[in-house]
This record gives C-alpha cells, structure tokens and sequence, in this order.
C-alpha cells in the first residue's frame, strides 16, 4: 500500500521502547510489522472503535484522563 501524507509524531521514551519491544516480540512470533505498520494498525483500530462507540470508545476515554 502506498502511503502519500506524511506525520511527525513524538513520543517519550517509554512509549518507543514499548513500541520497539511489540515489533521484536511479533517478529520472534514470524509477524513482519515494522514500527509505521505497528503505529498504522493501532491508528485504524483506534478511529474504528471511535466510529462504533463514540465516547465510549478507548480513545475518547483515555483522552478525556488528560
């Protein structure tokens, strides 16, 4: 899939370790997910329960803590 738009998001340590430490482990499990597919999934299946649930969505919950 080609990908046309372009994002610069930072995230703390802890979050970039968590996400090397998920790419490794489904690697040794023969998962090819490099850290843009990791972080595209989870983006899709975030806006996914966000289109179903609204704010009872994960996200809308975990947003409206900050």
């Amino acid at each position: 899939m080609r990908h046309d738009e372009k994002i610069t998001v930072y995230v703390s340590t802890e979050e970039l370790i968590a996400l090397e430490t998920a790419r490794l482990t489904m690697k040794s499990q023969g998962i090819n997910a490099d850290r843009g597919r990791i972080v595209r999934a989870s983006v899709a299946m975030a806006l996914a329960d966000f289109e179903d649930n609204g704010e009872d969505s994960a996200l809308a919950r975990l947003l409206a803590t900050d």
